[in-house]
């Protein structure tokens, strides 16, 4: 192929621009490379850089600002046979400087052009990463109280295993792109070049002064050999492998009739370390082997060892399409933790509500029925109140029976923790 540029499209960048010597730059490089424009991407994000997806008859993605990287890591992975190549600007790459740092440590065989020309041009000449503490830029004098990121030093020290610098006008820049991507690893290259509709007005920029700082702060030189390891895609393709078969998801089927097949919502308030999610979980694995729909939504604190701990599950032999309690069939007041949690839907309760309380806790007045039980009495330790709280409903026959919670139990825990947990549940039944 001649020239992988597209002729209809031909670039439309400021006259002086570095970013279309850029484009021709890649076009040489691509030619060299010789790979079918069927198997090249360039993908791109917001900004002049982000025109390049259209310059080129090659497959693109136009995508996020910032976010380039993370749909080319999303093509690679999916067809490691395709040269994927980013192009994104200092702006671009400083609002996306975590996703670079995340390539950076993956090592995904990607090719990141980054066009800094020190502001962002399209929108106005505002400061970026990049530009230099001195520059006359558009945002006032935001950029006199930073520093400017040194682009390949950052993305050195973060493990990308290709660095280099290059002006933007250097007649070697193709021959540097095509050693970018033919290295077998996340391959970064930085162009530093003129932005002659923002920048270069109000900044005395020019081929000797970027040539110049070049020389100041040199290129880390291509392959950075502390950095070199197995290409992330290769790396997991070769892990899953090792991994072997997978287990195979755990499946409950309908095998007990529910004590009485309706909707049922249940609310378990408690705290943390009462196991009440465990809980939940086993009203979950009960409702479905009774053939019911089930949901459940937990909440407790981030901290997860101080504060309430609630739980609440719909059982429905409709689908469910909201999964917020409205009228709650059952309530087990565990704690005082978890009642204050909830105090508010004691009142709302119907006469029909079946609401279990330890003895110990305190609940507000409510039309509900309300049984009281004293697990410390049994000798019941509190991190086991909410299975002896099961236990008491499958006495009951109230949303599962002693045959859904065994199964229940079965389900959850390995035989050890089962037996330990069938000794409360036999307490109560």
């Amino acid at each position: 192929m001649n020239s992988f540029l597209n002729t209809s499209r031909p670039p439309v960048f400021c006259p002086g621009c570095t970013h279309e010597r850029i484009t021709k730059s890649l076009d040489a490089a691509l030619i060299k490379m010789g790979i079918p424009d069927h198997k090249t991407v360039i993908v791109t994000d917001i900004g002049c850089s982000g025109l390049f997806d259209t310059f080129f008859n090659v497959h693109a993605l136009h995508g996020v600002h910032g976010r380039a990287l993370t749909y080319a890591a999303g093509l690679k992975l999916a067809d490691p046979s395709l040269n994927v190549i980013v192009t994104m600007g200092d702006g671009g790459m400083g609002i996306g400087g975590a996703h670079v740092l995340s390539a950076c440590r993956k090592n995904m065989d990607l090719t990141l052009i980054i066009l800094n020309n020190f502001n962002f041009g399209m929108t106005g000449g505002q400061y970026s990463a990049t530009t230099p503490s001195d520059a006359v830029v558009g945002s006032e004098f935001l950029n006199q109280a930073e520093i400017p990121m040194d682009i390949c030093g950052v993305v050195e020290s973060a493990g990308a295993s290709y660095v280099s610098r290059i002006s933007g006008m250097d007649d070697g820049l193709s021959d540097e792109l095509v050693s970018a991507m033919k290295h077998k690893g996340f391959s970064v290259v930085e162009t530093l070049g003129l932005c002659t509709g923002r920048y270069t007005k109000r900044n005395q920029l020019t081929p000797k002064v970027i040539d110049q700082m070049i020389e100041q702060r040199p290129s880390p030189g291509g392959v950075i050999e502390k950095n070199q390891r197995p290409e992330y895609g290769d790396r997991y393709r070769q892990l899953a492998k090792e991994k072997g078969k997978f287990p195979d998801p755990f499946v409950v089927k309908k095998q007990f009739d529910m004590p009485d097949a309706r909707r049922h919502e249940v609310v378990i308030l408690g705290s943390a370390g009462m196991r009440i999610v465990t809980a939940g979980d086993m009203v979950c694995f009960a409702g479905i082997s009774g053939g019911l729909n089930v949901s459940i939504k937990n909440d407790y604190n981030i901290t997860v060892l101080r504060g309430q701990s609630v739980s609440e599950i719909l059982l429905s032999p409709e689908k469910i399409g909201y999964t917020g309690i409205e009228s709650p069939t059952v309530v087990l007041a565990l704690s005082d933790e978890g009642v204050a949690r909830r105090q508010k839907i004691f009142a709302t309760l119907s006469p029909d509500t079946y609401v279990l309380k330890e003895a110990s806790v305190a609940i507000p007045d409510t039309p509900a029925q309300v049984e009281e039980i004293d697990f410390k009495a049994m000798k019941i330790k509190k991190t086991d109140w909410a299975l002896a709280s099961l236990a008491v409903l499958a006495k009951h026959e109230i949303v599962l029976n002693k045959d859904m919670l065994v199964f229940a139990l079965k389900s959850r825990f390995n035989e050890k923790v089962f037996n330990l947990s069938m000794e409360t549940v036999n307490k109560i039944l």
